[in-house]
């Protein structure tokens, strides 16, 4: 292990470990908005839209996100439709994170104890009442342990832009080897960087998680 090849190539890193963190973000926080849109349609049966998002769910589910990447980044300019590659990234995330969210978050939905829904209904709360003080409150915290587990999901996704030339961890990494041949210190770099973004969110995230399922926020 040679660590003046890692300290020489940290810059280069760094610049690779916030790019990671600036396409995972908006790519989680547009997954996120797509799913509780889809789930809200699922939720209250909208005609239409309904068979609509259940098309989308079971395509963005069922290809693989290097597939469509490649539909946006390659196939797109064939028909006049073009996209810098981290816009690309980004849209690629929304649209296989969207999927995943919304299932999360309808199961969420559908987790909410049918007495709850009754005893809405018997004080003479509409369907939007119903849904904004009960369904949504509740069925979003039994949403939280999928959500905690997709954006881990997402961000891992993130080393597949690499197929797009975007210098993110993974790209980074792989060009360095390429050109300096270093290959123990530039991969042992890539997954400390991974371990530094992933590591202290997946405690993050499971903290959250028991303090939801055990209410005891506060406490």
């Amino acid at each position: 292990m040679d660590w003046t090849v890692i300290q020489q190539s940290m810059p280069i890193f760094i610049k690779g470990f916030w790019l990671t963190l600036r396409l995972s973000f908006f790519g989680i926080l547009g997954a996120a908005v797509a799913g509780l849109l889809c789930s809200f349609v699922q939720y209250f049966k909208v005609p239409v839209l309904r068979q609509i998002v259940s098309a989308y769910v079971e395509l963005s589910r069922n290809t693989p996100l290097l597939i469509q990447l490649f539909f946006l980044y390659y196939g797109l300019p064939q028909v006049g439709i073009k996209f810098p590659a981290e816009i690309c990234g980004i849209i690629g995330l929304i649209f296989l994170g969207g999927s995943y969210m919304a299932e999360g978050f309808s199961g969420g939905l559908n987790g909410v104890p049918k007495t709850q829904v009754e005893s809405g209904l018997a004080i003479g709360l509409n369907q939007f009442q119903l849904a904004r003080y009960i369904v949504f409150p509740q069925g979003l915290m039994l949403s939280v342990p999928a959500f905690a587990a997709n954006v881990i999901f997402l961000i891992k996704e993130t080393s597949i832009f690499t197929v797009l030339a975007i210098p993110e961890l993974t790209n980074t990494a792989l060009d360095l080897i390429g050109m300096y041949y270093h290959t123990n210190e530039y991969l042992s770099l890539l997954v400390l960087a991974y371990a530094v973004i992933l590591i202290p969110l997946s405690i993050i995230l499971t903290w959250l998680e028991k303090k939801v399922r055990y209410g005891t926020f506060g406490n």
